[in-house]
C-alpha cells in the first residue's frame, strides 16, 4: 500500500486507523525492544494496519514462535495476507476474541507479549477497557504489553487494569509518539 492510499485509508476510517501516516521505523523499533525475542513463542498484535510493525516483529521472531494478527480493516487484512511467512496468523476480528484465536491456533491461553496500536481514544470507554482487561487475562505472568498512543490521555486505564505503566517518547515520528508498557504481575 502507498503511502497516499495509506492517507486515504486513515483519513475514510480514521476512528478505526487511528492515524493518518504509518508508524515510523523509530515507532517500530521502540515498541519491538520491549520484547525478549529469545524466549517468546506466541506475540500477539492488536491494530496492526498494514503490517509496519507486523514485518518489525516478524524479522525478530524466532522461526518456532508465532505471531498473531488482528485488524478488522478489510483492506489492511488483505495487504497483511500477502507477507509470506507461516508464522504469522491474521485475524480479522475484534481484539476481545485474542483467546478463542490462541486456543484455535494451539497455542495455549496466553501470549508471551501483546503490542497494540489500536486507537483507544476514539473507541467508547467501555469497549477499550474490555479489550485491554481481555489482553491482561491472556498475558502470561511477567509478559508485557506494548501500546502505541499519540497522546498519554488514557494512560490511567493501563494503570487502572494492571496496576502499572511506563511512558515512553518516541519524537521521530508523525505525530510524535509514546509508547506505554504494562507488566502483568
Amino acid at each position: 500500500m502507498s503511502t497516499i492510499e495509506f492517507f486515504r485509508e486513515g483519513i475514510k476510517n480514521l476512528k478505526t486507523v487511528g492515524t493518518i501516516t504509518r508508524s515510523s521505523k523509530f515507532v517500530c523499533k521502540e515498541m519491538t525492544s520491549f520484547i525478549d525475542f529469545s524466549t517468546a513463542k506466541v506475540i500477539v498484535e492488536l491494530g496492526a494496519g498494514d503490517g509496519v510493525i507486523t514485518k518489525h516483529i516478524l524479522r525478530a521472531m524466532r522461526p518456532d514462535a508465532k505471531l498473531v494478527a488482528f485488524e478488522v480493516n478489510a483492506a489492511f487484512c488483505d495487504i497483511l495476507r500477502e507477507i509470506p511467512d507461516d508464522r504469522l496468523i491474521v485475524a480479522q476480528d475484534s481484539a476481545e476474541k485474542i483467546g478463542e484465536y490462541l486456543r484455535a491456533n494451539q497455542l495455549g491461553d496466553q501470549a508471551d507479549f501483546i503490542l497494540s496500536a489500536i486507537p483507544f481514544v476514539t473507541l467508547p470507554d467501555d469497549l477499550s477497557y474490555r479489550i485491554v482487561e481481555t489482553s491482561r487475562d491472556h498475558l502470561a505472568e511477567g509478559g508485557l504489553y506494548i501500546q502505541l498512543h499519540y497522546s498519554t490521555l488514557v494512560k490511567k486505564m493501563y494503570k487502572r487494569v494492571f496496576g502499572n505503566v511506563d511512558v515512553n517518547f518516541v519524537p521521530i515520528n508523525i505525530p510524535p509518539a509514546f509508547v506505554l508498557v504494562s507488566e502483568k504481575r
